[in-house]
């Protein structure tokens, strides 16, 4: 009796292995470069889409290590969606590396998720690596402003639309509802700030360029003097004066940022420091897009009462 119930038991088990296996294959498998890109191609794609991100919430998005471990994620990728302008410029040998001609540039798999986003912060004049971790492009931060979302979810529908035809439809209606969601939820953001509009605010780095636009919020100037390099101390006497003489009543600084630098900053400037993730997954409890805005929002108001 044990050797035929034991048969029985194992053929249950590959049957589900084999149901469990079709059902992952029949999934979409979409590789974001950054996390915020992910939960917005998981917004509109549902339980169709398979999502990963090639970096972490917590990570500087300037500097992510090239692992073989990245590569094996895009090389199985139906979809790669980036965030582009020079941001993720490290997936370029990750994606050369993963032998997987759908993601290639141009592809039907290829998504450029910048793609109509009225950039901000575009430099003129000469640009080179003397300058820091500049930008020729622009300011490559957009996913910091939530009234980007329907233009970069609409690159990525046209990406799945591409290679899921079938499903173009559902694609649609999820990035309707999402969309919908959205507007509420700015709304509400947008009351929650409206009273400390044209706040001085000083930045750590250069990356919520979007986020204080679109708030009315005013950026009095930034700790780094040249992106991703460590301020100079004539900067950052500089700085602490101007804050001073403005009267700057903010200094917000990421998870990642030197945090020393910033506390120092900040009490010899007269700001209160707030550290604030600037992706999904920069601190505990941030899993979503709306986390993201609704945790800072609320941060930047309660700190500017």
């Amino acid at each position: 009796m044990r050797r035929p119930m034991l048969m029985l038991v194992s053929a249950l088990f590959a049957l589900g292995l084999l149901a469990e296996s079709g059902e992952a294959q029949s999934k979409i498998r979409v590789v974001a470069s950054l996390p915020d890109l992910k939960v917005l191609s998981e917004a509109v794609g549902g339980d169709l889409v398979e999502v990963d991100s090639l970096a972490r919430g917590d990570q500087n998005a300037h500097d992510i290590e090239i692992r073989p471990s990245l590569m094996l994620r895009l090389r199985r990728a139906d979809l790669l969606v980036r965030n582009g302008l020079g941001l993720d410029f490290w997936a370029e040998p990750l994606i050369l590396g993963a032998h997987n001609p759908k993601i290639l540039p141009g592809a039907a798999g290829y998504v450029d998720a910048s793609s109509g986003v009225p950039v901000l912060g575009v430099l003129t004049g000469r640009v080179d690596r003397s300058l820091g971790d500049v930008h020729p492009e622009g300011n490559p931060h957009f996913t910091l402003d939530p009234l980007m979302a329907p233009i970069v979810s609409a690159n990525i529908v046209a990406g799945l639309r591409r290679v899921a035809p079938q499903h173009a439809a559902l694609f649609e209606a999820r990035r309707k509802e999402f969309l919908e969601r959205l507007q509420e939820a700015m709304a509400r953001w947008q009351k929650l700030l409206a009273p400390f509009k044209g706040t001085k605010v000083v930045t750590y780095h250069d990356n919520r360029l979007y986020f204080l636009q679109r708030f009315g919020l005013e950026l009095a100037g930034t700790v780094e003097d040249k992106p991703g390099i460590p301020p100079s101390p004539g900067h950052l006497a500089s700085l602490i004066r101007a804050m001073k003489e403005q009267k700057v009543r903010l200094l917000i600084a990421d998870p990642f940022s030197d945090r020393k630098v910033a506390e120092l900053v900040a009490r010899e400037g007269g700001a209160k420091l707030l550290v604030l993730p600037s992706a999904v997954g920069g601190v505990k409890g941030i899993t979503s897009y709306f986390d993201l805005f609704e945790h800072q929002v609320r941060e930047i108001a309660e700190a500017s009462q």
